[in-house]
Parts: structure tokens; sequence; C-alpha cells
């Protein structure tokens, strides 16, 4: 990853901890539930209607665009809305742009999986922080490795996964609005994730992260690399949840 990308992920954190901090409140009062359900298999929504990571593989798996329709209010309960994801222009890598208007120049098309490398940012800053007193966050670099400029935007699915046949977690999504970013081979861009994370009872742990980009069905996985979240997979506002790319 570039050191533009390093950077930036490191502000973009900076800005969301103070944000992110004023949901821990309302996410942890918030009921647990240890169940899970099946996930889907449909496409993640679209854009249209730090210097260390954790690669992930090229998975054939048509798992887990998101699991529900529902989206995600930390504005809820006295929570804060994070990553409002007010400006995406000038936040991508090298020479993506953002599409606008929502389109994107003629003959590009969507990002499809096989041509994306999907990665934890988990260098410098990057890291969530076990002592935001409540909700931090994690990034999610995607990465065009074909060789042809492609078009993202909107929100992945992700799904996080228990072992030993632990469940799976579909994450809701933030109320944040997007748009679509231009990937020339080699640009990379990046989506957060809100998370709580658990320090006692009632915690959660995740072995790996599946995602979706948007449009698609099949799907990256990455080895969770963080410690265990508090459970909050049958609250109406979880405190852990997924922005949208760029």
């Amino acid at each position: 990853m570039s050191s533009s990308t390093t950077a930036r992920t490191a502000r973009r954190r900076t800005l969301r901890i103070a944000v992110a901090a004023l949901t821990a409140a309302a996410g942890l009062t918030l009921t647990a539930c240890s169940g899970s359900g099946t996930v889907d298999a449909k496409p993640a929504d679209s854009a249209g209607s730090g210097a260390g990571a954790v690669e992930a593989g090229d998975a054939g798996s048509a798992a887990g665009a998101q699991g529900s329709d529902a989206q995600a209010d930390p504005g809820a309960k006295g929570g804060a809305k994070a990553d409002t994801k007010g400006d995406s222009a000038g936040k991508q890598s090298g020479s993506a742009q953002a599409a606008g208007g929502g389109g994107a120049a003629p003959g590009v098309q969507r990002c499809h999986t096989s041509g994306l490398k999907a990665s934890f940012a988990t260098g410098e800053d990057a890291a969530p922080d076990p002592n935001a007193g409540g909700s931090t966050t994690t990034s999610v670099v995607l990465t065009n490795k074909g060789s042809r400029t492609c078009r993202i935007g909107g929100f992945p699915g992700v799904d996080l996964k228990a072992g030993d046949g632990g469940g799976v977690w579909s994450l809701q999504r933030s109320t944040a609005k997007h748009s679509s970013i231009t990937l020339k081979p080699g640009d990379s861009t990046d989506f957060t994730i809100n998370l709580v994370l658990s320090k006692g009872e009632g915690s959660w742990k995740p072995a790996s992260a599946v995602i979706t980009p948007p449009n698609e069905t099949t799907s990256l996985t990455l080895d969770w690399p963080w410690d265990a979240l508090v459970d909050q997979q049958g609250a109406t506002h979880p405190g852990t949840f997924v922005n949208p790319i760029g």
C-alpha cells in the first residue's frame, strides 16, 4: 500500500474515533443475542440503486452479501453517526477519482471480485483502538489488481464468521451516503467497519471476515486479526456495522 493510503487511513481513523466513541454508551446497553441465521448469497449494495496488511485469498464462495436490507442507525438512542462520508473525492489513492453524479467514464465497467484484492489495514494507526472507550474502527483496503480500470462504490457485504461452526454475523449498513470511485490498475480505496470490542462477558470472536464487493456474489475471505466483539447480533442498532466504500 502506498504512503498516501497509509496517511489517509490514519487521518480518517483519527476523525472517526472521536465520533465513534459517542456510540459506546448506546452500543454497550444493547441486548446481545447468541443466535445467527443462514447467509443468503445475493449481491451487495451498489452505488447506483496502513502500510502492513493481512491479505485475502481469492475465494470462489458465493457467501455473504448483506444478510439483511435493514440499515444500521448509529444515531439512534444517543449514538452518533460514524463516518458520514460527506466527501468521497480525494480520499482514494493513486489516480483513482470519484465519478461525478454516480457515473463513470464511458466503457468503464464495475470492479469484479476476481480483479480485486482485499486486506485489513494494520500499519501504524490503522489498528482498532482497544482503549477507545467503546466503539472504534478497522479499515478494509480494496486494490484493483487487474489490468483494466474499473468502477466501484456503495456498500460491500461483510459477514463475520466464527470458527468451528459458531455461526455468521451479517453486518448491517450505516446511513452514510456514497458515490462511485474509478480505480486504475494498482489503485486502492477502502471502507471502514465500526467495531465494539469486548472486554469481558457477552463476547463473540470472529475467525474470518467474508467481503463481497458491491453487485458481486463471489467473495474474498480475510482472517480476523482483531479481538472479540460485544455480541450484538440481535440488536436493532448494533454498534458494529459497515460503512460504504470510498
